[in-house]
């Protein structure tokens, strides 16, 4: 019955364009996210300059190294978080690409064959 078999088609469709739609948007709130984390990066990476600035300027004070310290390992937990948001990122890209080629495949296989 070809109704039914068409409804079906839709309905498959339907659903690979919403899933499409819900994991762009996952790309596009993980993006703004690595943003953020680069720039939280960026900021903590010139606070350590700075402390090693002020040490080679003053000397290695305690507080100054502890500062430094800190610093370097918030900059490592920044590094890491900036890492997986990167690793999320591609990984969503490629579900995208799936439903890129099931929904080429969908729309190829309702038009018949291209030439």
């Amino acid at each position: 019955m070809m109704g039914g078999s068409g409804k079906g088609q839709v309905a498959a469709f339907a659903a690979l364009a919403s899933r499409r739609l819900a994991l762009v948007a996952d790309v596009s709130a993980h993006t703004a996210e690595a943003l953020r984390l680069n720039q939280k990066l960026a900021g903590i990476e010139m606070e350590v300059l700075r402390l090693q600035l002020e040490i080679g300027r003053t000397g290695a004070g305690i507080q100054l190294v502890q500062d430094l310290h800190d610093a370097e390992q918030s900059a490592a937990a920044a590094r890491d978080a900036c890492k997986k948001s990167e690793e999320r990122i591609m990984a969503i890209e490629g579900e995208i690409a799936d439903v890129d080629r099931a929904l080429s495949k969908a729309t190829s296989g309702s038009e018949g064959e291209a030439p």
